[in-house]
């Protein structure tokens, strides 16, 4: 994504075109299930090239984003929080349980939710997040 791309999107959204939210959406482009850590060191948060973004202010980018519809945090057990661009259309994730990667997988039903939780208890049911845990090939091929 390139930086005007990115400024465009956040302005279709109501936000503010900033050099740290550009930087953050450009940063995910092509590194689907970023954590923080992962942005800060692509980013090299705390010097010059991120745009004076700190650890803190990158935070608070993310959740921006994030409210904005314009970035997914998923959070699997025992992981931090990972971000990326690919938000709204109703797909999930496999991840391996020893080194912890992640794919996406599209969904078999198309539209949201995927599930039904059968007894919906009064909620007007909008979306299932659904993580398959296993081990990856390599991991299997380490076995």
């Amino acid at each position: 994504m390139t930086e005007q791309a990115a400024g465009d999107l956040l302005k279709r959204k109501g936000l503010r075109s900033t050099a740290q939210r550009r930087a953050v959406l450009t940063a995910l482009e092509g590194h689907p299930h970023s954590t923080a850590s992962d942005l800060e060191a692509r980013l090299g948060v705390g010097s010059s090239p991120s745009g004076g973004l700190s650890r803190q202010g990158l935070y608070n980018v993310l959740e921006d984003l994030a409210h904005a519809g314009l970035v997914r945090c998923i959070e699997p057990a025992g992981s931090p929080a990972r971000y990326e661009l690919r938000v709204g259309d109703n797909h999930h994730h496999l991840v391996c349980r020893r080194c912890g990667d992640i794919q996406d997988v599209d969904c078999a039903v198309g539209k949201a939710p995927c599930l039904d939780p059968g007894e919906n208890r009064g909620y007007a049911v909008d979306e299932a997040e659904i993580t398959w845990w296993g081990l990856s090939p390599n991991c299997q091929a380490k076995s």
